[in-house]
């Protein structure tokens, strides 16, 4: 069976600055990953080039066996690509409900016409989904709420599942934990390993907060210069040697 998504020899430069460098690895399994690395290392830049928003100078991303690379955004998210942005993206002036329903229509569409057929037509099922969705991360309270009324944290929340509402099969979250409050953390890791549990779909998890993707994590990738410099079980990535010198030290 092919892995889930393979990634070999990827460089992206911009001008002279080559931001990644021949970066492979392979995701074969269900689960959930972190990848860290110092500021710079290529993380986001490697997250835009498996969803789109970049195309490699070089290399090839393949999802499920399939080359993506050549594919728009909107093509790789219907293949099962969703992701999260270092700033939260949420549609503040819409209630959370109808950013669930939203993230749950063709992107192709302008925002007006999905507003239109969504209230016109709405998906059987999807309202009921998206309010199993808020109700796992204890927003189903606030499902009439505008979203710009939410605290940072639970805007975040609301921002993770609605990249969950269309079922990808690899979920790629850039810094999840950056800006939430301590005490909403706990309510994120277990979003997070609720969502894997339910769902089995890959996780891959961009982290700055050590104790946040340690403890949630099965396999850690460790970025630097542009190239995967280590893999491995958490344990195993905090007593290496060569990740203490380029990163953790």
């Amino acid at each position: 069976m092919a892995a889930i998504l393979e990634i070999e020899g990827v460089t992206k430069s911009f001008g002279g600055v080559r931001a990644v460098d021949g970066a492979s690895f392979s995701l074969a399994a269900p689960g959930i990953y972190g990848l860290i690395g110092p500021n710079g290392a290529g993380k986001t830049t490697l997250f835009d080039v498996i969803c789109g928003r970049q195309f490699a100078d070089a290399g090839s991303v393949r999802l499920a066996g399939g080359r993506i690379d050549g594919l728009r955004v909107h093509q790789r998210a219907r293949r099962g690509i969703a992701r999260t942005f270092q700033e939260c993206r949420v549609l503040a002036e819409e209630t959370c409900l109808d950013n669930l329903l939203f993230a749950a229509q063709d992107k192709q569409l302008s925002r007006e016409l999905l507003r239109m057929l969504r209230r016109a037509c709405p998906q059987p099922g999807i309202v009921e989904e998206a309010d199993r969705l808020l109700d796992l991360v204890g927003l189903r309270r606030l499902r009439a709420e505008p979203a710009g009324n939410l605290s940072y944290g639970q805007r975040r929340l609301l921002e993770i599942v609605a990249s969950l509402i269309g079922r990808p099969r690899l979920l790629l979250l850039d810094e999840p934990a950056a800006g939430v409050n301590p005490a909403l953390l706990d309510v994120l890791r277990d979003c997070l390993r609720r969502v894997f549990t339910e769902r089995q779909i890959v996780l891959l998890i961009v982290e700055h907060n050590m104790e946040f993707i340690m403890s949630l994590a099965s396999h850690i990738l460790v970025m630097h210069q542009g190239r995967v410099l280590e893999q491995g079980p958490p344990a195993a990535i905090q007593a290496s040697r060569r990740v203490i010198d380029a990163y953790l030290g």
